[in-house]
């Protein structure tokens, strides 16, 4: 059993390995996103200074360590050869259930997956001795560290309230202070500000990271024989005040000598204090259990007595981590942090939820977002009834926005947030953060800097009427998320640790594998997914202001609808023959992307009309009349699509021969049209147009008979109302998708002017001659 005991510690190294990598990714957006939204500084200075923050705060980490040996159950109730289930199951449930967090791009907390992870896994082998001992359930109590387990779960959940309020109130007066145009306050302003804010980071930056090691435990007369860490502690005041003074004071010189931007500074600090403090109290959730594990393994070797009879109260004494498993657990998270994609997609989900600006809503409005809204404005109307007007208007005033000057390089893209706003999120997550560590308290990082970043964004005003069900939407839904975190991590480490029990000589293996095997599976999909996605073709924003410079620049648009709404109604009909339900309901996730695409546009035509001078009225409404068709062509589609699906997934009669024979024709003729109109729009041989137009009527003709000839069907020999009513759906479908693009190929050919000239046509479309 000993060989299998060392096992299972190797395992949970390699775990613990690999729950770094996808810890990181998740948490990468607690330290980062302020930062990268701002654009304060260059994305690689971002890196150098997380990575630094990152490294220093892991060698101080460890005093959080207890709570993975003793926060949650009693130590010395389990035996050796239960303790280790127990890990084993923890370091299990937790890769799997981060990893899926991170494929969805889901910001979760680590945090409160080990604490649940523990706790489900503890309560699950409690259970199970308590059913070998003949016991009552209340005797789980003498199991599971009840006062410091509820002292945790209280104090994580009372974070979610607690940061979203200090964010929103923070940022509310901060904005008043300093307005949007916070560049162009007197220079004290801006001094006040960085003094206060960088007092706050670096008095918690010595807090949490001198306080937590050894060196700060010991004594020196230089300050009457009392610790580093009892001096930090009984002179708050006093440090506080001299550093406030030291701050201002530099700030001013800054601001005043080396016309340097304060706020920069605050966001460079505040970057490096939140790493710090990340991995102070999250290198725990990742390293915590592995470590409590060999901890366990060499008390139990040295002891001379079986595994079924060792009790693990030895993990109730204070043990030391070493500091090299610190160092290369440091190391890994620095390499992750660079080299991870997945941490680019939880990042982006936060940036966007806490935009100032227009991006695209990845949530969807729901009952409780609506509500919420609709209250808050309710609120909104009321308090304008309590305070006077003159402070509604100097209020108004300090949050009006800047008028945003649309950037003509289209590389560009416009902070999501300014540095007012990015400075008092690092500051305010990093105090916080701080605090709960200083009393040993494993808050979740993650729910304190999204919901500072997402309090703040409210009292910021981010969250208008364009944007504001979206937004409340996707904060509830990670909300929800953290709420599945917790349950889904109680069941699952509960289970795994039964499972486990069962027979671990069997079990161990088969779970590992199995671990190892959804990993790597998830992280090749993850991998083509992304490769997908570089490849795919994406339609383009219109920036010109000119009918001919839109027509030119929404060429591309037009041939990449055409050559994928090809694609589409093709799969439709080859579906359908074939009765592929998959080649289906992929067609019908193609159609879905491509209609969301075209409504994108449709949404963006606000800030392209606001684009054009006074002379360019016209590209507007010609620009409004393309977009108005391609959405005609991609309702049809969507339709064809939707309609095919249906039938083939309600296990309706298949079509007749002669059905699908005559719609394979109609396929053909259109896969032709489809070929020259990419053609001619791809070479921008808008000459071309006109011939394209000439072939209507012979196709429409073509549809008209193939409506004729089943309606003869019907009457003599068909014998399935579903058939009948699918063929007809098609073809007249069809008829308006024919219609849709033959009325913007008009437009075009209207609007086109032959003397600005196009790419030369290297060859003619075919069939066109």
């Amino acid at each position: 059993m000993e060989n299998l005991y060392l096992y299972m510690v190797i395992a949970l190294a390699i775990l613990a390995i690999a729950d770094l990598i996808v810890g990181v990714s998740n948490d990468a957006v607690n330290f980062l996103n302020s930062a990268i939204g701002s654009k304060a500084i260059s994305f690689r200075t971002i890196m150098i200074t997380a990575s630094l923050g990152v490294a220093i705060g892991a060698v101080f980490s460890s005093g959080m360590m207890e709570v993975a040996r003793k926060g949650i159950f009693n130590p010395g109730e389990f035996m050796f050869s239960e303790i280790m289930i127990i890990f084993t199951a923890v370091m299990i449930t937790d890769i799997l259930l981060l990893d899926f967090f991170n494929s969805v791009g889901m910001p979760t907390s680590t945090t409160v997956s080990i604490v649940f992870e523990l706790l489900g896994a503890s309560v699950a082998m409690a259970l199970i001795k308590i059913g070998h001992n003949n016991g009552g359930f209340s005797d789980v109590l003498q199991y599971i560290n009840t006062d410091k387990a509820s002292t945790i779960i209280f104090g994580i959940l009372l974070s979610v309230v607690v940061a979203f309020t200090v964010g929103a109130v923070v940022q509310w007066f901060s904005r008043l202070l300093l307005s949007y145009n916070f560049e162009k306050k007197a220079k004290w302003v801006g001094a006040l500000f960085g003094g206060f804010a960088l007092t706050s980071i670096t008095y918690f930056i010595f807090m949490k990271g001198i306080g937590g090691t050894n060196y700060a435990k010991q004594t020196f007369e230089i300050i009457d024989g009392e610790t580093i860490k009892d001096f930090l502690e009984h002179h708050v005041l006093s440090i506080v005040t001299i550093s406030f003074i030291f701050w201002s004071l530099l700030s001013f010189t800054l601001i005043r000598f080396v016309k340097a931007n304060i706020y920069k500074l605050v966001i460079i600090v505040g970057t490096f204090a939140l790493a710090l403090a990340f991995a102070g109290n999250d290198l725990v959730n990742f390293i915590g259990v592995p470590i409590a594990g060999w901890q366990s393994f060499t008390a139990w070797a040295s002891s001379g007595v079986s595994a079924e009879s060792f009790s693990m109260g030895v993990l109730a004494s204070k043990v030391p981590t070493p500091t090299l498993f610190l160092l290369i657990a440091g190391l890994i998270m620095v390499l992750t942090l660079w080299f991870s994609a997945k941490a680019k997609d939880v990042v982006k989900t936060s940036i966007d939820l806490a935009s100032q600006s227009e991006t695209k809503e990845r949530f969807q409005p729901n009952f409780l977002s609506r509500m919420f809204v609709r209250s808050a404005i309710l609120m909104s109307q009321m308090s304008s009834y309590i305070l006077p007007k003159s402070w509604q208007a100097t209020i108004e005033k300090q949050f009006e926005t800047p008028a945003i000057t649309i950037n003509k390089d289209k590389t560009y893209e416009l902070p999501a947030f300014d540095l007012v706003r990015a400075a008092v999120n690092l500051m305010v997550a990093a105090v916080l953060i701080s605090i709960a560590t200083s009393y040993k308290l494993p808050l979740s990082t993650t729910y304190v800097t999204f919901m500072v970043a997402m309090g703040s964004s409210l009292a910021d005003r981010a969250w208008g009427a364009e944007s504001a069900v979206y937004r409340v939407a996707g904060v509830i839904n990670v909300i929800g998320g953290w709420f599945f975190t917790a349950f889904s991590a109680f069941i699952a480490a509960a289970l795994v640790a039964y499972l486990l029990n069962l027979n671990i000589n069997v079990m161990f293996p088969i779970l590992l594998v199995t671990a190892f095997a959804i990993i790597i599976r998830s992280y090749i999909a993850h991998n083509k997914k992304s490769k997908e996605v570089k490849a795919e073709d994406t339609l383009t924003k219109a920036e010109s202001s000119s009918i001919q410079g839109v027509i030119h620049e929404s060429a591309a648009n037009i041939a990449n609808v055409v050559k994928r709404g090809n694609r589409i109604y093709t799969n439709a009909i080859n579906g359908l023959a074939k009765q592929d339900l998959s080649l289906l309901k992929k067609n019908k996730k193609q159609i879905v992307k491509l209609s969301g695409e075209v409504d994108d546009l449709r949404d963006n035509i606000f800030y392209f009309i606001k684009n054009l001078d006074e002379s360019s009225v016209g590209a507007s409404n010609f620009y409004i009349h393309v977009l108005g068709y391609l959405q005609d062509m991609t309702q049809s589609l969507e339709y064809i699509s939707k309609v095919s699906h249906k039938h083939v997934h309600n296990n309706h009669k298949k079509l007749k021969f002669n059905q699908i024979k005559e719609l394979k024709e109609v396929d053909e003729r259109f896969e032709l049209l489809f070929t020259n109109i990419q053609k001619t729009f791809e070479l921008r041989s808008f000459e071309q147009i006109g011939i394209i137009l000439s072939r209507k009527d012979e196709i429409l003709k073509l549809v008209t008979n193939k409506i004729q000839k089943q309606v003869e069907r019907t009457r003599t020999e068909e014998s399935s109302p579903k058939n009948t009513t699918l063929y007809f759906g098609l073809l007249l479908e069809t008829k308006d998708l024919l219609n849709a693009i033959m009325s913007l190929l008009e437009e075009y050919h209207n609007a086109h002017d032959s003397s600005v000239k196009p790419a030369k046509l290297v060859n003619p479309p075919e069939g066109e001659e």
